[in-house]
């Protein structure tokens, strides 16, 4: 932190450092109709890998990503879901987070269909509940992901803020 012109402390300004990917496997979304402002539905998590610096594992079956699909092409979404580490440690997830799209662009990922990345911002807000020992780090760290939509998994990057 610095003092800006008129002699105010500025803040000081975020990094965010790379810690791992996880590939998300999931099944065909299960609609569940109008609700909360849009199309509800969820999307069951089939399992899927975890690789990076800081954590290495698998993706547990058994969560799921809920959502609401607005008319506008906003997809507000919780997924809810675990993984159990290389060292046999499981980690709890939630992570709230927004897929803002065109209209057309999110009835293709809808249909499965592959749509470039750079066609929608797909960011989240991840927490981790995990017990004490060597991956207590990550429910003392603030996170942010970004996420990749395939027509068979969710390819998410999480980053700690530094």
């Amino acid at each position: 932190m610095g003092n800006d012109q008129t002699g105010r402390v500025a803040p000081a300004g975020i990094e965010a450092e790379w810690c791992f990917t996880a590939k998300v496997q999931v099944s065909a979304p299960v609609e569940m109709g109008e609700a909360d402002g849009g199309r509800r539905r969820f999307i069951p998590i089939d399992g899927g890998s975890v690789s990076g610096p800081m954590l290495e594992g698998e993706v547990l079956p058994g969560g799921a990503d809920w959502q609401t699909v607005d008319p506008d092409g906003v997809t507000r979404l919780e997924a809810h879901y675990a993984i159990r580490a290389n060292d046999g440690t499981v980690i709890e997830i939630v992570n709230p987070g927004l897929r803002v799209a065109a209209p057309d662009v999110s009835a293709a990922l809808a249909r499965g269909e592959p749509v470039s990345a750079d066609r929608y911002y797909f960011r989240t807000t991840p927490r981790f509940m995990v017990t004490d020992g060597p991956h207590d780090w990550m429910r003392r760290t603030i996170f942010v992901a970004t996420g990749i939509r395939t027509p068979d998994e969710v390819v998410i990057h999480f980053f700690k803020i530094c």
